[in-house]
Formats: structure tokens, C-alpha cells, sequence
């Protein structure tokens, strides 16, 4: 998918769908944060049962377990229709047919995070409509911020006092002063191909954020406190709410499919030339 605006007609449902699967992904995002504090707490001094799922290094606990489970009971609740991709529990069946809403979730997104009590990790859920994200929604656990975006719609931010305010992306127009987010990959060798690049690419940018989620990360765009991100790997729960709050803020989004192509979001200023130079750093790793 290319800068942004390619969006299958297909996806594009009504605004008054769009605004409805807003809420329901607000209120599933929200009342999964609650679930997932309320476990921390239980569970603080006793351990969170961390296991590891794609390698040693990727964990999983039962707060990412006992969140998903929830969220998939309410949008059983909420909307008996529709189905459900989730990081834990893969795809609910059947898959959806032409028209039908599909539900996108991470339950906790930065679970390393977690684990370390780093304030940096979300529940990440979107609205898909024909292979197309319409609606979603992300909770930070801890800081209890939550980002929500409509196709079409906007995007919006509501702080953890209730006060809401529209994100706005930076104003960066330089490569060279752009504050640039990433995140590696849990296999080592992609892991060892992510370094070179970010040392190549480090010297071109003002410095590099590696924070821990790309959900969050995603959002710190849309909200100018990054000014680019980029990484490779991600899964569609990883982006699916994230890249929409992004690119309705204003960003340029790029969603990749392809665990050797990044997905890229930056501000509209600075977008085209810092993929030039992304490309430029990972051509110098790969020649």
C-alpha cells in the first residue's frame, strides 16, 4: 500500500458506521486497559505466568491472554455478527464474507514492557470492512491515554483527565532534524539486519526512539511526538488502529504486508525525503 489515500471503495462504509465502530473499538480498547491494571495489580509481587510464544525473547502472560479473552467476549456481546483477528487467538471462524466487519486486536501491545514496568504499552483495537481499517482505537495502559480515529472521520485524543484534543503532527521538514521511531523483531536475524540499518541511518536523522510498541509508537506520530517511524515485521494487529490514528492526523502512512519491507509513517513535511533516506541507509547495509 502506497502514501495513504489508496483505500479500497469497498472499506469505505458510511460515516455513521464508522463513527458507531469508533465507539465500540473506544469502549473495547478502554474496558481492556481496565482489565489489564486490574490484573497488574492482583498480580504485582507474585509474577505475570510469562511464557515465551515466537522465541525466548517474546513473551506472552496472562494479562495478553485474559484481555483477549475479554475483548473477544464483549464484541460477541456488542456485535454477535463479526469476527476476530487476535494476536493470541489467531482468527475466529468463519472468516468474514464481502461487507462484514472484522475485528482487529492486540490485547497488549509492548508485553516486554509490561513485564519490565516501562509506562509504554496499549490495547490496540481496529474495525476492518473489506480488508480495509475503518475505525480503532488505542489505550495506554499505564498513562491511560486513548487515540481514535474514523476513516474519513479524523482522529482524536482523549487524556487521562477526559480532556479530548485533535493530535497534530509535527511541522519537520528535514531528514536531518527528524526525531525517528523504530522496533526490532524478536528473530535474531532480522534483528541483526535491523541494527545495520538503523546505524546507517542514525548519523541522518536527529536521533532514533526505540519505545516498544508500534501501536503507540503510531500514535506518538500522530501526535508530533515522533516525527517518522518505521519497522519491519508487523503483523496486522500490530498497525491496524495505530497506522488509521496516524494517517487521520495527517501523517503519511505505508502499511507493509512484507516482513522485508517497512511499514513507514512520518509527518507530511519531512515523509517522502526520509523514506529516500531510509532507502539510501538500508541500499548502503544490503551493497
Amino acid at each position: 500500500m502506497v502514501w495513504n489515500a489508496e483505500v479500497a471503495d469497498a472499506g469505505r462504509a458510511a460515516p455513521e458506521a464508522v463513527d458507531g465502530l469508533r465507539e465500540v473499538a473506544d469502549r473495547l480498547a478502554s474496558s481492556g486497559g481496565e482489565v489489564a491494571r486490574r490484573l497488574l495489580a492482583e498480580l504485582s509481587g507474585g509474577g505475570l505466568d510469562s511464557r515465551t510464544k515466537s522465541s525466548a525473547t517474546d513473551p506472552v502472560t496472562v494479562i495478553d491472554t485474559s484481555v483477549e479473552e475479554h475483548l473477544r467476549e464483549q464484541i460477541t456481546s456488542l456485535r454477535p455478527g463479526d469476527t476476530v483477528l487476535g494476536e493470541e487467538g489467531g482468527q475466529s471462524s468463519p472468516v468474514p464474507g464481502q461487507g462484514a466487519v472484522r475485528w482487529v486486536i492486540d490485547p497488549v501491545d509492548g508485553t516486554v514492557n509490561l513485564l519490565y514496568g516501562i509506562p509504554f504499552t496499549a490495547v490496540s483495537v481496529a474495525a476492518e470492512v473489506d480488508g480495509v481499517v475503518v475505525a480503532g482505537a488505542v489505550h495506554n495502559i499505564v498513562s491511560r491515554e486513548t487515540w481514535t480515529a474514523g476513516l474519513g472521520r479524523g482522529a482524536m485524543l482523549r487524556h487521562a483527565d477526559g480532556e479530548v484534543t485533535e493530535p497534530t503532527v509535527s511541522s519537520c521538514d528535514d531528514p536531518a532534524l527528524a526525531l525517528v521511531g523504530t522496533g526490532f523483531a524478536y528473530d535474531a536475524g532480522m534483528r541483526a539486519e535491523q541494527g545495520a540499518v538503523v546505524a546507517a541511518l542514525l548519523p541522518r536523522v536527529r536521533d532514533i526512539r526505540r519505545c516498544g510498541s508500534a501501536a503507540l509508537d503510531l500514535c506518538m506520530v500522530a501526535s508530533g511526538r515522533l516525527d517518522a517511524y518505521f519497522e519491519r515485521g508487523l503483523a496486522p494487529w500490530d498497525h491496524a488502529a495505530g497506522a488509521l490514528v496516524a494517517s487521520e492526523a495527517g501523517a503519511l502512512v505505508v502499511v507493509s504486508t512484507d516482513d522485508a519491507v517497512p511499514t513507514i509513517a512520518a509527518a507530511p513535511g519531512v515523509a517522502d525525503r526520509f523514506r529516500t533516506t531510509l532507502s539510501e541507509s538500508a541500499g548502503e547495509v544490503s551493497s
